[in-house]
């Protein structure tokens, strides 16, 4: 039997919450929202770039997004010394070589990395810098969580047009 990406619960955020759970609602129901997108798929559909001549495709928003919840939370931030997944010597495969091989194991990542990334922001207040080489000025944990809720919409925007490409679903 084919996988298919499992169904998804978005729990809605609280509407009268302190700011770092605000946050992290924001961007857990973010987060559940792009595999809300990829939700009863099977690895080919998430795989197919429905949108040529884009690379983009639903699996490669899952890869990307798995190296940037890495990037910023865990290494930046955390300042752990782990690489990124996908990204090689300077290359952004996160899209060319999502396939449908990898489709289960790489939607796995992203559910692990979460996780992961959870645990090395847990206890830390958003007051907290760490400095961005690349960037050369120190960063708030704050500045991380706004960032990611907008990496998340704006790509949750590429899913709804990908996914309403591939099986004409449309909502929310």
């Amino acid at each position: 039997m084919a996988w298919t990406a499992p169904d998804i619960n978005r729990v809605n955020e609280h509407f009268t919450a302190d700011e770092r759970t605000t946050l992290e609602e924001f961007l857990d129901w973010y987060r559940a929202t792009l595999l809300h997108k990829c939700a009863g798929l099977t690895a080919e559909q998430l795989a197919q770039r429905a949108v040529p001549p884009s690379n983009l495709s639903l699996l490669g928003l899952i890869r990307h997004m798995t190296d940037v919840e890495r990037s910023w939370f865990r290494i930046r931030f955390g300042g752990e010394e782990v690489p990124r997944r996908y990204d090689r010597d300077g290359q952004d495969p996160d899209f060319d070589d999502a396939t449908p091989a990898t489709a289960k194991a790489d939607y796995a990542a992203l559910v692990s990395e979460v996780e992961l990334c959870r645990a090395a922001t847990a206890g830390h207040d958003l007051d907290e810098t760490f400095l961005h080489t690349r960037a050369g000025r120190q960063i708030s944990l704050r500045w991380v969580y706004v960032h990611m809720i907008e990496e998340y919409a704006r790509h949750a925007g590429h899913a709804d047009l990908l996914r309403e490409r591939l099986d004409g679903s449309k909502g929310s």
